[in-house]
């Protein structure tokens, strides 16, 4: 029984064996189970658990992700608190394996692309004379470390020596031997003291670079070969008794059957990088090493080759090393905590390789969720864990007596068989609940599972095809609802991804032995390994077959998903060294109903233009994923993939597409979320969108969900009301344009702004009416967004000029006419230059929109537009109020002067509607009607308002500036007349009398004081009993300017001379 508690930490493995085994007596059940109550502790919040087996960090951690919990942080004062108890009660002394938040989970991160340059020694097969001595004296050592790196020559397969120690008293003091075996393997060996131990430790025959250490320690006699960093063989030598004897002679390339001399196993190869400590290294330490780190520790002896004397047959090389630096490698080693009764807590850094007990937190709700399934499971069985009982009795008992419950390959692979068989006997009942979660920590086991060459019993192919089919039984479209149950347990379907990820990469050298393709398909899966020799190698050619991999074929779906790592890509592989590379590639097809649609993936919605509403974000495709080894190591490189939107659009809803990936670190306790950090849309079609992500890990489209804010009709209508009024708005601008050149206006500064924004509204509206046009071609629709950016800016710019100039009319600006004149030049259109400019240089490849010629509003870009077209308004709307307070001030204390007290309350009403209602005019000239298009997401009224007020910005522009404008209409007036007197000249009549043309005529209002009569102005008209002229003097005009209001209380057309504006009737 005691057995079967230690699997109790696995929810399947402790059903089976507690079902299948005997129940022991009372008492003897009782005590085991006060044991395992002494290894679990619940707090409010948290279950902790001590997992009272040596597993090493990274086993550990898997062991906890596999129960649904998590490797216990320490920083806070709850957890702590908890792992302190814990370790109190179950009396637990040792150092204990705890997670380090600060340290990035480990993950598949690209290689550095270095390349070191070694001196190295080339030892040619054609003398068996070649050696080399390394000139130094060497001490008496109790502890030794000696590391080198080896190019073995491929065609030589007899023992060799790669050094050889020997001392004047004792010649085989310490040796490093090797030799080929049958598969074509370089066994390694150590002679020490004389004693020679076995050949165990091995390394490819492949002619490339290996790096070796070999070490050894008197106290306890351990040494230990490590073979490109990893530890390949280790024991205790039985001779204790003495140092290594000093006075000796290192020696290279050969064995010494006598002191320094008389060689007889020559090596044949590449020797370099050779270095000596007196000290045992740890294993982390050799790790660094290997990869190219630099050293540490203080050395006995430092590769130079000035330190080196060789036999005239070897010679001195140049050897080039490619360094896999992996980023992610725990070189400072893992956190671990001590604590006792009798002691503080110490936390402290350890060996991540040292095998240690470790503690598992998980939620207090999950824990218990999870106890309540195990007793449902063992007070009811359901169908198929009955079936499964009576399939693996025999071999459950095997694996419920592994430690931990790691049972062999041979035994998890029996397992599985048996499992994809009692789910085929129980199809028709279907999983439950407790299956589901049984089910997961047997892939969890099974991907975690020591890997070994396959025996006869087992066939590592079959263990991948029942991986494969319990994979796809548990991810089901048919369970959706059962993950709904267990959704307090796993964190979700893509617990299972990550178990196919890792058995896969696990697995995968021993996978890919006998061939280099291999494809598991099931209704839910498709899984693909391949394997390409990018360099030449044991099978293949150097020539690559291409790395792109598609989901099944369907006859509903004509583009099908996609993935695939680009050439280039490859080609660096290769450049970097490489020889093997092997793809991993999946595709899951029935994940997006698994997921909750209830809960809202989180994320930030795409800018709109108001037409759209957000609803929320949903998985609206496949889950496909791609996997790189490089010479069996993981690596992180770029791939674009292609998927298929597998949501129905209902009526009156959209999708955008949004590229993202699965990180399983962004929320480590909820089981990852979704990301979308270095993935961009590389473009968007009807039914599918290509993407592209600078690494390598599980990718899906996520779809925003919006809702169409205004209908198909209503958005044709739309369009159809702009183009119209752009048309009218158009013509109007060029009339009005027409009429300032042809009527002869005399030239101010009010004239020539009202001509800039005409101009620059004029080629916007033109521009924008042809876009629809120019979005066909992509290199002229980029040249018509940037366009309209820049004449719209003007457009903007200049009515920003216009209330400035109306503010130095009304309210004042001392400034002379020639400066303010440069300084609108500058704002109307140097400003739109440079802001376009910027925004070019700044988001060049996010300028335009992907379907239509204007700028993107899914990218911070539209605030290149948006945000000075704010401020333009604001500004406006100041200047506006200004002018409005200003005037309707100064004309109330005139009218107040001027009327009866009795009638002045009427009067002053009457005024300030006079007074106001010109300005009101003035709102489209100044822009002041784009403030509408802030609200056009309200309500499709709203967006009908503002294109009729806009779109028609040219019509009133041609109202206010040339069907009423005064200066205009004298003008005209000035040509009849002009006429009239030409015609009476051809009656010889004098001609003498007539005004000239270019006369200075009013501006703003302003008219010089008549010498009879100061309070009448020229725009009025002549006095008469029922009208009475109000002018108002402004101290900052010109001396001879006034401000000229007309005033007419009794008809109620009043006037107020702001713009050159006078309706007709006046």
């Amino acid at each position: 029984m005691t057995g079967a508690l230690h699997t109790g930490l696995m929810l399947f493995s402790f059903v089976v064996v507690c079902e299948s085994e005997p129940t022991h007596a009372g008492p003897d059940r009782a005590g085991d189970l006060h044991e395992q109550s002494k290894l679990l502790h619940l707090t409010s919040n948290w279950a902790f658990h001590l997992v009272n087996e040596s597993l090493d960090f990274s086993g550990a951690d898997r062991f906890c992700r596999g129960q649904f919990s998590s490797l216990v942080p320490v920083e806070q004062s709850e957890d702590r608190g908890g792992v302190l108890e814990l370790l109190q009660q179950a009396a637990h002394r040792t150092p204990v394996w705890v997670r380090d938040p600060a340290k990035a989970a480990s993950k598949p991160l690209a290689l550095s692309k270095q390349y070191l340059q070694f001196p190295a020694l080339n030892f040619p097969r054609d003398s068996r004379e070649g050696f080399a001595r390394v000139n130094m004296s060497f001490p008496a050592l109790s502890s030794i470390s000696v590391c080198v790196r080896v190019q073995w020559n491929p065609e030589w397969n007899e023992v060799s020596t790669i050094f050889s120690y020997a001392a004047p008293v004792f010649t085989n003091e310490f040796q490093l031997r090797g030799q080929v075996d049958m598969q074509g393997r370089i066994l390694l060996a150590l002679i020490i003291h004389g004693k020679h131990l076995p050949y165990k430790a091995s390394f490819p025959n492949d002619g490339d670079w290996h790096h070796i250490c070999v070490t050894w320690r008197l106290s306890n006699g351990h040494w230990a070969i490590y073979v490109d960093g990893d530890k390949k063989d280790m024991g205790s030598g039985s001779d204790t008794s003495r140092n290594i004897y000093g006075d000796g002679i290192l020696i290279l390339g050969q064995d010494q059957d006598s002191f320094g001399g008389n060689f007889t196993e020559p090596f044949f190869g590449n020797i370099t990088d050779l270095n000596v400590w007196n000290m045992s290294l740890e294993a982390r330490h050799v790790r660094a090493l290997s990869a190219c780190s630099s050293k540490t520790q203080e050395l006995l002896f430092s590769w130079n080759l000035e330190h080196v004397s060789s036999h005239p047959v070897v010679s001195e090389v140049q050897a080039l090393l490619f360094c896999p630096v992996h980023q992610q490698m725990e070189l400072q080693g893992c956190r671990t905590l001590q604590g006792g009764s009798d002691q503080p807590p110490l936390l402290g850094l350890t060996d991540c390789s040292d095998p240690l007990p470790f503690i598992c937190r998980s939620s207090r709700e999950r824990f218990l969720k999870m106890k309540q399934i195990r007793d449902s499971q063992t007070s009811q069985p359901t169908a198929f864990m009955s079936q499964l009982l009576k399939l693996s009795n025999h071999s459950q008992a095997v694996l419920g007596q592994q430690p931990s419950g790691r049972g062999s390959l041979s035994q998890v692979s029996a397992l599985l068989e048996v499992s994809v068989q009692a789910l085929q006997d129980t199809q028709q009942e279907g999983l439950q609940p407790a299956d589901m979660v049984s089910l997961i920590q047997l892939l969890s086991l099974a991907a975690n599972v020591p890997t070994q060459p396959p025996t006869k019993e087992t066939s590592i192919q079959e263990l991948s095809q029942h991986f494969i089919s319990v994979a796809d039984s548990i991810i089901s479209a048919d369970n959706t609802l059962k993950w709904q149950a267990i959704k307090e347990v796993v964190s979700g379907p893509m617990d299972v991804v990550n178990t196919i990820d890792q058995m896969v990469t696990s697995l995968s050298a021993s996978l890919m032995a006998e061939t280099d393709h291999m494809t598991i398909l099931r209704p839910n899966i498709k899984l693909e390994v391949q394997q390409q020799w990018l360099q030449g190698g044991s099978r293949g050619s150097s020539e690559s077959r291409g790395s792109s991999f598609c989901g099944p074929e369907t006859e509903r779906l004509t583009n099908l998903d996609c993935i695939s790592v680009p050439n280039q890509k490859i080609q660096d592989l290769h450049n970097n060294g490489f020889h093997k590379l092997t793809l991993v590639n999946t595709w899951y097809g029935s994940l997006r109903p698994l997921f909750n649609r209830e809960e809202n993936i989180t994320m930030v919605p795409t800018v709109t233009d108001g037409s759209q509403r957000y609803l929320g974000t949903v998985l609206g495709s496949s889950l496909i994923s791609t996997t790189v080894l490089g010479d069996d190591q993981p690596l992180s490189t770029a791939v674009s993939f292609q998927l298929q939107h597998r949501v129905q659009n209902p009526t009156g809803t959209v999708y955008d597409p949004v590229c993202a990936f699965w990180d399983f670190d962004l929320n480590p306790e909820a089981g990852g979320w979704w990301n979308t950090r270095g993935c961009d849309i590389v473009s968007k079609h009807h039914g599918y969108t290509v993407c592209y992500c600078n690494h390598t890990t599980n990718f899906a489209l996520l779809l925003q969900v919006y809702e169409a804010q205004r209908s198909p009709e209503n958005e044709k209508a739309l369009q159809v009301l702009t183009l119209i009024g752009c048309g009218v708005s158009l013509c109007g601008l060029l009339f009005t344009f027409i009429l300032f050149i042809a009527v002869g206006v005399p030239k101010s500064d009010r004239t020539t702004v009202h001509k800039n924004l005409i101009v620059a509204l004029s080629v916007a509206e033109l521009l924008l009416m042809c876009s629809d046009w120019a979005s066909a071609n992509e290199a002229a629709c980029f040249m018509v967004t940037a366009l309209l950016h820049l004449f719209f800016m003007a457009s903007f710019s200049w009515m920003l000029v216009e209330g400035l100039l109306l503010w130095s009319k009304v309210v004042s600006v001392n400034i002379s006419e020639d400066r303010r004149m440069k300084l609108y030049y500058i704002i109307g259109w140097g400003l739109p230059v440079l802001i376009v400019g910027v925004t070019l240089a700044v988001s060049v490849d996010e300028y335009k929109a992907e379907d239509h010629c204007w700028l993107n509003v899914k990218t911070d870009t539209i605030w290149a537009f948006v945000g000075p077209v704010v401020f333009v308004l604001a500004v406006n709307a100041v200047v506006l109020c200004r002018v409005v307070m200003v005037t309707v001030s100064s004309a109330r204390r005139r009218a107040k002067m001027l009327s009866p007290s009795s009638a002045s309350k009427m009067q002053t009403f009457d005024l300030t509607w006079v007074v106001t209602r010109p300005v009101l005019i003035l709102l489209p000239v100044l822009g002041l009607t784009w403030l509408c298009g802030v609200l056009v997401h309200l309500s499709v009224v709203v967006a009908y308002v503002f294109i009729a007020l806009n779109a028609l910005q040219g019509l009133y522009i041609f109202l206010v500036y040339a069907v009423y404008n005064t200066e205009v209409r004298n003008a005209i007036k000035r040509i009849k007349e002009k006429r009239k007197a030409l015609s009476f000249t051809n009656c010889s009549q004098p001609t003498s009398f007539l005004p000239s043309q270019r006369a200075p005529i009013t501006s703003w209002g302003r008219s010089p004081p008549a010498p009879s009569s100061p309070d009448t102005s020229d725009t009025s008209g002549p006095p008469s009993s029922t009208s009475t002229s109000l002018v108002i003097k402004n101290e900052s005009f010109r001396k001879e300017s006034f401000v000229s209001f007309s005033l007419k209380p009794a008809s109620g057309n009043q006037v107020v001379q702001l713009t050159g504006y006078k309706p007709s009737g006046c």
